[in-house]
């Protein structure tokens, strides 16, 4: 059983962070730009084969745009998968906790690119429900670009549970919904920190929303009603990374 990774940028943070997983890496035969051979360098250094293949064998494997490159992975079993049980234990040992709850994101492509925020945010673990979730797949990683290597994901059967048991480990939750009263500039996020996103379309479900400490919004100027989950992740991360890093 294995994974695959594909995309240039995807690839190139693999090799960078976890170049054990590689099982293989697989280069359209016909390219051979600058991209191409950083590429193929990196793979040497790291100790990785390549094996160069017609685009045709490239397309079966992947039915996105995977610019040449595909990686075949082992797949996540340790490094950045975090289990339910040592969550808590796992962020003891942090001095000021970040995390991040999607609670029922289905779509791949914004997981991915909420993992991308998360990594850059510094979040210390990302929590999803076992159900009604996005699988992290090849496009979700490849949207990642490395983050899905190195940021803890956990799976979680219960998230009010998860929340309770964050919140009984000296967590506050955030979160984010468009009826709430607090704008979330006004909020403070200096503390250890649960900051709640919820589904595309209908947000957080209501035992969610029920578990939260504090509930904010995003002040809207537009016409539109709302961002994109994985904006609004950007958007609010980043509101803590300002406010942490202005005291």
């Amino acid at each position: 059983m294995s994974d695959i990774t594909f995309g240039i940028h995807a690839v190139d943070s693999l090799l960078r962070r976890s170049p054990q997983r590689v099982l293989s890496l697989l280069i359209q035969a016909d390219r051979n730009d600058k991209r191409i051979q950083s590429l193929l360098t990196l793979a040497k250094n790291q100790g990785v084969s390549v094996t160069r293949v017609p685009k045709s064998d490239l397309d079966t494997k992947v039915a996105e745009r995977h610019q040449g490159v595909v990686a075949v992975i082992e797949p996540e079993s340790s490094g950045a998968k975090l289990s339910e049980r040592d969550l808590v234990s796992y962020l003891a040992g942090v001095e000021r906790p970040l995390v991040l709850v999607l609670d029922g994101v289905t779509d791949p492509h914004n997981l991915g690119a909420c993992l991308r925020s998360a990594d850059a945010a510094g979040v210390h673990a990302v929590v999803v429900p076992r159900d009604n979730s996005a699988e992290l797949n090849a496009a979700a990683r490849k949207v990642a670009s490395g983050a899905a290597e190195v940021i803890p994901l956990v799976r979680v059967t219960n998230i009010a549970r998860t929340l309770k048991a964050l919140k009984d480990a000296g967590l506050w939750v955030v979160g984010t919904t468009g009826e709430a009263d607090t704008v979330l500039y006004h909020q403070d996020l200096t503390l250890p920190v649960v900051i709640v996103m919820g589904a595309e379309g209908p947000g957080m479900r209501r035992l969610t929303t029920d578990a939260c400490d504090f509930l904010v919004k995003l002040p809207m100027a537009g016409e539109v009603s709302s961002l994109n989950v994985s904006v609004a992740t950007g958007v609010c991360l980043f509101e803590v990374v300002r406010q942490r890093t202005a005291v």
